[in-house]
């Protein structure tokens, strides 16, 4: 029999879309999490949803949650700028979605266990994890080897994992340019760069002794606050065969560029350069309705991409954005955590922050800055 989980918790609390330091808390007497939750909000929506009940029992289960990793997407659901795709159902809410905790209630699963130690992310939006207890999909979820990859470190590479799809993109013998490279997802793509066998990567950031040491040993570092990398002779003489943009903003500066006939720091499409994003233009964009979500995510990177294959292939390399790059399957999950039980793939985190009110807060404002040394992580319990 499963032993039932207390009916009050600890949990980071966000009241309302706003400041952070008056909207975040963390409280004592929030209500566990049940799989019968998402059933009841459901039913309330459609009678048609009690006839999936299983299927929800199957795909869902309660964990106890050791460690929180947060991700861009938390910040963007507390400024409510993305409310109409990323917003909660009610507020106020548990934020947080990238976690690692130890199975209490496995549902239907037949491939976990209560007490199995599991890494997971989240799928539509980053809620509901920043809590001693927290309600996940298994279809997202792996196992965790406790004896080599701690929870802080399970919960970072979960919500890193984008970097082991953008990996698969490398190809042999390339010379690569990774801005964001020492966030939390850059720090790990930039490990993974290397051993899909880029010849050169080259990252940004403003702090490039990172980007040099282990386990990140890029080939070289450009602090962006003192030096425009597209203005760069040597890369324009030496041109990349790829960039990824982590960070935002890059292909802008590579069409201004053009437009003012500069050389180029990308070779063109026609000499085989890429550009891939998964990222918009700007940090914090406005998803406010359907109009500026089908603006975001299909009109403006379907005509760059279009456009950068038929017109101007002989000065820009192409445009590939992965913004959904996740499938909502284990198999990149699994991925992970394999490259990081065979020592290929080294979590990097910063932190971990306490899971108080003030460490939440602090944890908060450093993914805020957008310039965290790693992947941000809160620490609930110990395993």
């Amino acid at each position: 029999m499963i032993l039932q989980p207390p009916k009050l918790m600890k949990a980071a609390q966000v009241k309302h879309y706003g400041d952070i330091d008056e909207m975040v808390s963390v409280e004592d007497s929030v209500i566990v999490p049940s799989l019968e939750d998402e059933l009841i909000i459901k039913e309330k929506i459609s009678p048609a949803f009690k006839s999936v009940i299983k299927k929800d029992r199957e795909t869902h289960m309660i964990i106890k949650t050791l460690a929180v990793s947060l991700a861009p997407g938390d910040n963007r659901v507390l400024s409510g700028r993305t409310r109409y795709l990323q917003g909660p159902p009610s507020l106020p809410y548990v934020p947080g979605g990238d976690c690692c905790g130890v199975v209490v209630d496995p549902g239907n699963s037949t491939y976990f266990q209560k007490g199995d130690v599991v890494a997971a992310r989240f799928t539509v939006a980053p809620r509901r994890a920043m809590a001693e207890y927290a309600s996940v999909s298994s279809s997202v979820c792996e196992k965790v080897d406790t004896k080599k990859i701690t929870p802080e470190e399970a919960a970072a590479l979960a919500s890193a994992s984008p970097a082991v799809v953008l990996s698969e993109r490398i190809r042999p013998n390339e010379r690569v340019l990774i801005l964001g490279a020492g966030g939390g997802v850059g720090s790990h793509l930039c490990q993974l760069a290397r051993m899909k066998g880029a010849s050169y990567i080259c990252g940004l950031s403003r702090e490039p002794q990172r980007l040099l040491d282990a386990p990140l040993s890029c080939d070289d570092a450009i602090d962006y606050t003192q030096e425009n990398i597209y203005e760069s002779k040597k890369y324009q003489q030496e041109p990349f065969d790829t960039i990824i943009d982590l960070a935002c903003g890059g292909w802008p500066q590579l069409v201004e560029n053009r437009r003012h006939k500069l050389p180029s720091i990308v070779k063109p499409a026609s000499q085989g350069g890429r550009y891939i994003t998964i990222t918009s233009d700007t940090p914090y964009f406005d998803a406010s309705s359907f109009f500026h979500i089908i603006g975001i995510f299909l009109l403006k990177p379907l005509r760059r991409y279009i456009l950068s294959r038929l017109f101007t292939r002989k000065s820009l390399p192409t445009f590939t954005s992965i913004m959904d790059c996740l499938p909502e399957t284990r198999d990149v999950m699994t991925k992970t955590m394999n490259l990081a039980n065979e020592g290929k793939l080294q979590a990097v985190i910063d932190g971990p922050y306490p899971m108080d009110t003030e460490g939440v807060r602090k944890a908060f404002h450093t993914l805020q800055s957008r310039h965290p040394k790693g992947k941000v992580v809160v620490k609930v319990a110990d395993l």
